[in-house]
C-alpha cells in the first residue's frame, strides 16, 4: 500500500520507519526539511509541500496526518479538503478532540472524502515497533486500509471501534486512565521517598515488575528512569497534560459518571505547574520515557 505521511514528529517518524519495514511505501511531508530528510533516510520517499505529495499518491489516495491537535490539525485537514478528490482517505492519527474529529469529517465528506479518527497509543517505541490503534470510520471503507493496521501494529494492537468519532473518544478515556495509573505510581513513590528506608527506586520498580499485581509498562519506564537519574534530582515536577485527561473529566461530568482518580490526576497536574514535587517528577519522568515529552531540568 502507498500513502502520504504529513507530520514527521517524534511519532510521525517513527510511524513512517514502521510502514517502511513493512513493506508499505510511504511520501512523507514536514514543513522541517531535516525531517523530511529523516524520513528518506528510512526509505520513505519525501515531498517538499502538500501538493507534490498528493501527485505522488495512487487514486484513491490514502494519507496519513500526524501533527499536534487543534488549529494545526484544522488546517492541515481544511487543505486537503480543498486539494483532493471524492473517494481518497484521510487518517488523522494525532490527539484530536472527538468532537473536531466529527466536525473535520463533516468538512471533509462534503467533497466525498472518507475519514478515520485513529487513536494511536504505545508511545513512541509503539509507533516504531507495533503500535496500538483505535479506529473510527466507516467500517466498509476501513476493510480498504485494514491491512495497514495489521502490518504496522502489535498483535491484536488495533480495534475498529465503530461511527466516526468512536476512535479519539475511545483513546481519550485511555488517556484519562493512563492519568490515574501513573499518579498512583507517582505518589507511591512519594511515600517511599519520605519513608525512614533508604530504597533503591530503580530496584523496586524493577521487582515490581516481575510477579507483582502492579507490574506494567509504566513500573517498566519508572525502572528505567531511575536508572538514568536516580532520586530524579536533575528533574522538576512539573507534569504537563496535552488535554485529554481534561476532555475525559469534561465528558463524565456530561454524563454524571463518577471518576473521581482521573479528577484527581488532574488536579494534581494543574499543582505541579506551581511548585516542584517528587510526585510530578515521576510522572514527568514516565511520560518522557513512553512519549518523549518535554520535561523541565534544573
Amino acid at each position: 500500500m502507498k500513502l502520504g505521511m504529513i507530520g514527521l514528529g517524534k511519532m510521525g517518524l517513527n510511524l513512517v520507519t514502521n510502514l517502511q519495514q513493512h513493506e508499505q511505501q510511504v511520501v512523507a511531508y514536514d514543513l522541517n526539511k531535516a525531517a523530511r530528510d529523516q524520513a528518506t533516510a528510512v526509505g520513505a520517499q519525501a515531498a517538499p509541500d502538500t501538493t507534490t505529495l498528493i501527485a505522488q499518491l495512487p487514486t484513491p489516495r490514502l494519507i496519513w496526518v500526524m501533527v499536534p491537535a487543534g488549529q494545526i490539525t484544522q488546517d492541515v485537514i481544511t487543505e486537503l479538503s480543498q486539494k483532493l478528490s471524492a473517494g481518497d482517505m484521510v487518517i488523522d492519527g494525532g490527539n484530536s478532540f472527538y468532537r473536531d474529529s466529527l466536525a473535520h469529517n463533516a468538512l471533509l465528506a462534503e467533497q466525498g472524502i472518507h475519514f478515520f479518527d485513529v487513536g494511536t497509543s504505545g508511545g513512541m517505541a509503539g509507533a516504531l515497533n507495533g503500535g496500538n490503534f483505535m479506529i473510527g470510520g466507516d467500517q466498509a471503507q476501513f476493510a480498504t486500509i485494514e491491512p495497514l493496521f495489521k502490518a504496522i501494529a502489535a498483535p491484536g494492537g488495533y480495534l475498529y471501534t465503530g461511527a466516526v468519532g468512536s476512535g479519539h473518544y475511545l483513546k481519550m478515556i485511555h488517556n484519562g486512565i493512563e492519568y490515574g495509573m501513573m499518579q498512583a505510581i507517582a505518589e507511591g513513590f512519594d511515600v517511599l521517598e519520605h519513608s525512614e528506608f533508604d530504597y533503591d527506586h530503580a530496584a523496586v520498580a524493577a521487582m515490581w515488575n516481575h510477579g507483582s499485581v502492579i507490574r506494567s509498562w509504566l513500573m517498566e519506564l519508572a525502572a528505567d528512569a531511575f536508572k538514568e537519574d536516580p532520586g530524579l534530582k536533575h528533574l522538576q515536577g512539573k507534569m504537563y497534560s496535552s488535554g485529554e485527561g481534561k476532555w475525559t473529566l469534561e465528558e463524565a461530568l456530561r454524563l454524571q459518571v463518577p471518576t473521581p482518580v482521573i479528577a484527581a490526576s488532574l488536579m494534581n497536574r494543574y499543582r505541579s505547574m506551581e511548585d516542584d514535587t517528587y510526585t510530578g517528577k515521576v510522572v514527568a519522568a514516565l511520560r518522557n520515557q513512553f512519549g518523549g515529552h518535554a520535561v523541565d531540568k534544573k
